[in-house]
């Protein structure tokens, strides 16, 4: 019985150092290629697709497309920052659509945010874009802000906090659910009662 199957087989193409995203410092890496064989007897014979190209970081291991190796340690930042704010906008346009529903006064707040609070300007076409997709996809805040909070620092968590605060407080009334939300958030960002109470404070101040 001749047994014919496929593997993979990774080799080294070259070594260096670069910003590793994960480790936050740079660290040296490997360039690696992929590639999938046709085998024989467990053996590979002939090369059956392209290989592909991968960075993989000699401390942490993780395995990144080679396009990391033109970022540095600045435009990564710059980049994980951006991130950051358009996390905070989706989950204060949530906030607002937790009822179903969003009026002037909420779109005007929420372009009022994106500029004051979190400078990432946001025009009247992207809004519904974005109110359209949630809208479609059913995302509940709470459970979207505690998946992207994670990766939030101290300081975007405070900036967050007064976004969403000022989102659920478009119209003046704070009860139901979006009341239920913003008590959820000081334990979800881990907020001593003080922390919590200074962020609010400043978000009413803007």
């Amino acid at each position: 019985m001749i047994l014919i199957g496929t593997m993979n087989l990774t080799r080294t193409r070259d070594r260096g150092s670069f910003y590793c995203p994960t480790c936050g410092i740079t660290e040296t890496y490997r360039l690696r290629a992929r590639r999938p064989f046709l085998t024989l007897y467990f053996i590979p014979t002939v090369p059956v697709g392209a290989a592909e190209e991968f960075v993989q970081c000699d401390q942490c291991k993780a395995t990144w497309d080679v396009s990391v190796l033109e970022m540095d340690r600045a435009s990564h930042e710059a980049a994980k920052e951006a991130q950051f704010r358009d996390e905070a906008l989706r989950a204060s346009i949530l906030t607002v659509l937790i009822d179903g529903t969003i009026s002037e006064v909420e779109i005007d707040t929420l372009r009022k945010i994106s500029v004051e609070v979190l400078e990432r300007p946001l025009d009247r076409e992207e809004l519904g874009e974005l109110c359209s997709i949630a809208t479609r996809n059913r995302i509940e805040p709470k459970n979207y802000v505690l998946t992207v909070s994670r990766r939030w620092s101290e300081d975007q968590r405070r900036l967050a906090l007064q976004a969403i605060f000022l989102a659920a407080t478009a119209e003046d009334e704070l009860q139901g659910p979006r009341l239920e939300l913003l008590s959820q958030l000081r334990e979800m960002f881990d907020m001593t009662d003080a922390e919590y109470q200074s962020a609010i404070e400043d978000a009413l101040m803007r």
